[in-house]
C-alpha cells in the first residue's frame, strides 16, 4: 500500500503541534540510555515471559475458568488490532515520520525499517492498552495497585513509538484511548458473563 499526505486543512494547526511534541520527545529528549532500551522495548517478543507468567498465574490460580480469562485477553487483542490495524490505518492515511519527506531527514531513526503502513493510530499503543485495561479491569479485586502498572508498561512502549520515529504523539495517544475502551468493554463482557468472582482459586 502505497501512502499519501492526507493533511485536511482543519488538522493543519494540530499537525504542526503534533510535530513539535514529536521533535521533543525523538531530539530534544534524546539520550544514550533511552537509545539502547527503547528500540528494544517496543518489540513483542522481549515480553514473552510477562504474557507466560500471565498465563500460569490464572491457571494456578483460578484452574480451568483461569484459561478463558486469558483467552479473552488474547481476543482483547486481535480486536484492538484489528479495528486499528485494518479499519482506521486504512482509512485514516497518514506518513509515519520516518516516511514523511518533509522531515524524514530530520528526525532520528532508531529502527531497521520503517513501516509502510498508515501512521494512524499505533497499533502498539491500542494493543498494549487494551491489555492493560482488561488486565486492571478484570483482575483488580485480586491483586494489589501494583496491577495499575501496566498501564505504565502501556505507556513506555508507547512513548518508544515516537522516540525511534515512527510515530506522532497523537498516533499513541489516539491509540491509547482507543485501546482502554476496547479493553474496557472485553472486560464488562468478561465480568458480566464469566466473571472472577465467581471463580475459585485451586487452593479453595
Amino acid at each position: 500500500m502505497v501512502l499519501l499526505q492526507v493533511t485536511p486543512s482543519w488538522f493543519s494547526g494540530i499537525d504542526a503541534i503534533d510535530r513539535k511534541l514529536f521533535f521533543i520527545v525523538n531530539r530534544d529528549l534524546s539520550n544514550g540510555f533511552f537509545d539502547s532500551i527503547l528500540p528494544f522495548v517496543r518489540e513483542s517478543t522481549i515480553w514473552a515471559p510477562l504474557y507466560i507468567f500471565m498465563l500460569v498465574f490464572a491457571a494456578v490460580n483460578f484452574g480451568k475458568k483461569g484459561w478463558l480469562w486469558f483467552l479473552f485477553g488474547l481476543c482483547t487483542v486481535a480486536l484492538s488490532d484489528l479495528i486499528s490495524s485494518r479499519f482506521i490505518k486504512e482509512t485514516i492515511l497518514r506518513l509515519r515520520p520516518c516516511r514523511n519527506p518533509e522531515i524524514a531527514d530530520q528526525i532520528r531513526i532508531l529502527v531497521n525499517y520503517c513501516p509502510g503502513s498508515s501512521s494512524f493510530t499505533s497499533s502498539h499503543a491500542t494493543n498494549h492498552f487494551a491489555l492493560s485495561m482488561f488486565i486492571v479491569a478484570t483482575m483488580q479485586k485480586y491483586t494489589t495497585p501494583w496491577l495499575k502498572l501496566f498501564f505504565v508498561w502501556a505507556a513506555v512502549i508507547s512513548y518508544a513509538q515516537v522516540y525511534v520515529g515512527v510515530h506522532y504523539p497523537l498516533d499513541v495517544v489516539c491509540g491509547a484511548l482507543l485501546g482502554c475502551f476496547l479493553g474496557y468493554i472485553m472486560a464488562r463482557l468478561f465480568n458480566n458473563y464469566v466473571g472472577l468472582s465467581s471463580l475459585q482459586p485451586k487452593s479453595a
